[in-house]
């Protein structure tokens, strides 16, 4: 399996399609008030870079960074496409991504994810990767429905 993985400035239309699936997951399992999925607008913000991951000329997979500072970047939107789930997609994308912030100078990376049954699969995912739950961070508060991880990536 050959994947391709590049910064992506968000113009294909299969992206969007492809984030608005994410978006309706996450409003179908997360109370309105916890959601913080960014929607398309939010992924072309300055502080974020947005990779997709291409396998051919399907898109599989797609995550995101949100610079909070110098040293700290918030990991959003990661997603697999649903039949290439559990195939080592998420994991290349992931690792490029833990790659590309420690190569922006980036020392720590965060992440936010819910709390539900449905997230487990996620959570249980972050944590082989070396995630480990944590307070809130940035301007998140204490939330039920959610999870914060983090994973220390070194120093510059």
């Amino acid at each position: 399996m050959n994947i391709l993985i590049r910064v992506d400035n968000l113009s294909d239309p299969r992206i969007a399609l492809f984030l608005e699936e994410h978006i309706k997951d996450m409003r179908s399992v997360s109370p309105p008030e916890s959601k913080h999925a960014l929607d398309l607008e939010g992924l072309k913000q300055p502080e974020v870079t947005f990779w997709t991951a291409w396998i051919d000329d399907h898109l599989v997979g797609c995550g995101a960074i949100k610079r909070l500072d110098d040293e700290h970047a918030e990991l959003k939107s990661m997603r697999t496409s649903q039949s290439w789930r559990r195939s080592g997609v998420a994991s290349a994308l992931l690792q490029h991504i833990i790659g590309e912030s420690r190569r922006l100078g980036y020392q720590q990376l965060s992440l936010e994810t819910g709390s539900m049954p449905f997230f487990e699969p996620a959570r249980a995912f972050y944590a082989r990767h070396g995630f480990k739950c944590c307070p809130p961070f940035n301007e998140y508060q204490e939330d039920p429905n959610s999870v914060f991880m983090t994973l220390e990536i070194g120093p510059r």
